[in-house]
């Protein structure tokens, strides 16, 4: 149900979590949580909104075994399309994506139960630059923005670059030692060929937006750029556009 449903502000209407607190006899902020964890149905419905207004009329009620904790922070995964940014608002938004029709369910054995609260306050890490498609996340949990930032020139990404031009051995050894871009020394890197225009990087202390770079340097044009993997967690069977939870065992 959403807040346009609800009667409008008026003398007989009141804001949601008041009213729940009332009636279960806890405090408000209490109440904020019953409601943010879905736990609470308005008329048999299921509203996340505390600042929703019903009627006294409306039949509130609790999910029974619901506890007013905290929802905890979430981590999503997103292949995000090339031309897309990561930045809210544009007409492109790649945060514009997350929403449950692109919800990639899979079949993991620990079933998430979708909330607003999960698209709030994210942030993502590691954004890849608006030509370039992939594996991008956005996270709420700070242990994992810690590790994203603090670790990042540890944490090996995978990327696929679609490529136009000759390359011989000896480009090839440049990109793989660190001096295809001249005048400038890059940390060792994985490199070789997926297919006839396609090479595979494995990439550490180097930044995916590097890689365009680094081609120039032996002569090569990049056409597409597409990240497959941020250290342990991979984009796996994700199609472009949709997004999945990251696991709670799942780890970068």
């Amino acid at each position: 149900m959403s807040p346009t449903e609800f009667p409008h502000n008026n003398d007989n209407t009141v804001r949601l979590s008041k009213r729940l607190a009332g009636q279960l006899q806890c405090s408000r902020s209490e109440a904020e949580l019953y409601i943010e964890s879905g736990a609470v149905q308005v008329d048999g419905q299921t509203v996340e909104q505390a600042g929703a207004r019903v009627g006294p009329a409306q039949v509130l009620t609790v999910t029974a075994g619901a506890k007013p904790e905290p929802v905890p922070p979430v981590t999503l995964l997103l292949h995000k399309p090339a031309g897309y940014s990561v930045q809210a608002g544009g007409p492109r938004s790649a945060l514009d994506l997350l929403v449950p029709e692109r919800w990639n369910q899979g079949d993991t054995p620990a079933p998430i139960r979708l909330l607003h609260k999960h698209f709030q306050h994210l942030e993502c890490l590691e954004p890849l630059p608006v030509p370039a498609s992939g594996l991008t996340v956005f996270t709420q949990d700070r242990r994992v923005a810690r590790k994203l930032t603090e670790d990042v020139l540890y944490l090996e990404q995978e990327c696929i670059a679609q490529v136009q031009g000759q390359l011989d051995a000896e480009g090839l050894e440049r990109l793989c030692n660190g001096t295809a871009i001249p005048g400038k020394r890059l940390p060792r890197t994985k490199v070789s060929w997926q297919s006839d225009h396609h090479l595979r990087f494995a990439l550490k202390g180097i930044y995916p937006e590097e890689i365009e770079a680094m081609c120039a340097g032996v002569g090569l044009k990049l056409l597409g750029l597409k990240r497959l993997r941020m250290g342990r967690i991979s984009m796996a069977k994700l199609a472009e556009g949709q997004w999945r939870y990251a696991m709670p065992w799942e780890r970068f």
